[in-house]
């Protein structure tokens, strides 16, 4: 029996712009073969045992000629297994998908269109250039410029194509620029006419150059503008003035490797995409609750003597979180604690906590072990017990510290930060490419992790693949455990909470 192949459009770059349905074809696929402009990022959503193949075409080499792409799809459905042909922008326009799908029904084989986003009309808008306008222009026509000189002449009618729309978009056009515009001016479009080139648009390094059919030629030689980059023809072009918007934010241009775990990642990652960065979702770690026996059986010892802590310290969100999920699993009520005073380090933790009824006591200046045990200790009496929940990885700094205040400290294990278990090459790619300029880490786990995962992949120096890119820590524990990792730390947040690391962000 055939397997089934998805002829899939990925969108123009911004890695957010695939559809739903592509994206669940990626997830269900076993084979992803995929072009040049797509991003990198969508493997993550791949399954870990998915083979990529790439088959990407550039105006000087192909890697691969279409008759042996159709060859490759056919093949692998004839297998049996389930495939994605993931090409850039909307699959149907100048993508050749019908001759994929033609190869395909020739075998008998399954295979559904999913259209995608296309360039045609993303690229200008992520320009501030919308192609049509109430006030400047009622139509647009989309023509492709990847042809040799002598054949565009000959395969084109310019005389109607001068004129047939208000805009006139071209892709794959830049090396094909000064015929373009000489045939457009021969045949009757005023040389004054606005012309914008956008290149690598939706993406960070996203570029756009604006002149005249006359002189637009003149400004791309002089500024090595290079391909890949949609040529927008028309008056909307001076709509961009006033409409551009991606590049005024103030972290356009700045891809960021966001390396915490797949369920504290989502916050720094909105908060990044909204100021204009693209973030790269890249978890090395699982934050998972205990389970061995002994830690488990730990646990719900302290547990079960909630009544008798003065105090009970947090000093993470994720302890919060896997504190109370493990007093749901054993039906324990937190109105036991009644008499404990509870204590927070840093904001989210203590907001982890008001989340719950509970208000924190205590939130020191510094968001760390260290201010915490400053803020306590002038509060503690001799012989109070004190409840520490916390990571399995955590440091000793603070029960050592009332210890020896004099206090019954309990530490208990509540959840293991582990390495995550997530396919690490597609990262590799993008640092070896110099895709990703900044790195960022939230936890000194997350640095060990990160170089770990990069050896995993056969980087023999991953400090030296890191530092390509600008690395921001969250804090100063973090920044020790990364310059102790060989890493050049570029910049380390005076708060240790997301609004400083975005802050942070923005000024570099």
């Amino acid at each position: 029996m055939s397997g089934k192949v998805y002829l899939t459009g990925a969108g123009p770059g911004d890695p957010k712009l695939i559809t739903v349905r592509a994206l669940e074809a990626l997830q269900r696929s076993d084979v992803v073969v995929y072009d040049r402009l797509v991003s990198p990022q969508l493997f993550m959503y791949v399954k870990p045992d998915a083979e990529l193949i790439y088959v990407g075409k550039q105006p000087d080499r192909h890697t691969m000629k279409q008759e042996e792409i159709n060859r490759l799809l056919v093949e692998y459905a004839l297998r049996g297994l389930t495939v994605t042909r993931l090409k850039g922008g909307d699959p149907t326009v100048f993508g050749r998908v019908g001759e994929e799908a033609e190869a395909l029904a020739q075998h008998g084989i399954e295979y559904d269109i999913i259209p995608g986003v296309s360039s045609v009309h993303a690229v200008p808008a992520y320009a501030g250039i919308p192609i049509t306008h109430r006030d400047y222009a009622s139509s647009f026509c989309v023509v492709t410029g990847h042809e040799r000189p002598e054949k565009l002449a000959s395969s084109l009618n310019w005389q109607h194509l001068a004129h047939a729309a208000d805009t006139l978009i071209f892709l794959m056009g830049v090396g094909r620029l000064e015929v373009i515009c000489e045939q457009l001016m021969k045949h009757g479009r005023n040389p004054a006419t606005p012309v914008a080139l956008v290149r690598w648009g939706t993406k960070p390094e996203q570029e756009t150059l604006v002149g005249t059919l006359a002189d637009i030629v003149g400004k791309v030689r002089e500024s090595g503008f290079s391909s890949p980059a949609v040529i927008v023809v028309g008056d909307v072009v001076t709509l961009r003035e006033r409409l551009s918007w991606m590049e005024k934010r103030p972290l356009f241009g700045k891809r960021v490797l966001v390396t915490r775990a797949r369920t504290q990642a989502s916050e720094m990652v909105r908060r990044i995409e909204e100021l204009g960065g693209e973030a790269v979702p890249f978890p090395v770690l699982s934050i998972e609750p205990v389970q061995d026996e002994d830690r488990l059986a730990a646990l719900d010892e302290a547990l079960s003597q909630l009544a008798s802590y003065g105090w009970i310290v947090f000093t993470s969100v994720n302890g919060v979180e896997h504190f109370f999920r493990r007093l749901r699993e054993l039906r324990l009520d937190i109105r036991l604690a009644s008499g404990a005073r509870f204590a927070a380090v840093g904001p989210a933790t203590a907001a982890a906590l008001l989340d719950r009824g509970i208000v924190p006591e205590e939130l020191p200046g510094r968001f760390q072990a260290e201010g915490l045990v400053e803020s306590l200790l002038p509060k503690l009496k001799p012989g109070e017990r004190v409840l520490i929940p916390r990571s399995s990885i955590a440091r000793d700094v603070l029960p050592e510290a009332l210890e020896a205040a004099g206090c019954a400290v309990t530490a208990v294990d509540v959840y293991d930060n582990k390495p995550a278990q997530a396919s690490a090459r597609w990262i590799v790619d993008m640092l070896e490419a110099g895709e990703i300029h900044i790195v960022t880490f939230a936890s000194s786990s997350s640095v060990h992790h990160m170089i770990d995962a990069l050896n995993g992949y056969g980087v023999h120096q991953p400090e030296v693949l890191l530092n390509r890119c600008k690395i921001v820590c969250i804090g100063p524990i973090t920044e020790a455990a990364a310059r102790e990792r060989g890493l050049a730390v570029s910049a380390t947040a005076n708060e240790s909470t997301i609004d400083a690391m975005i802050e942070l962000l923005c000024s570099l």
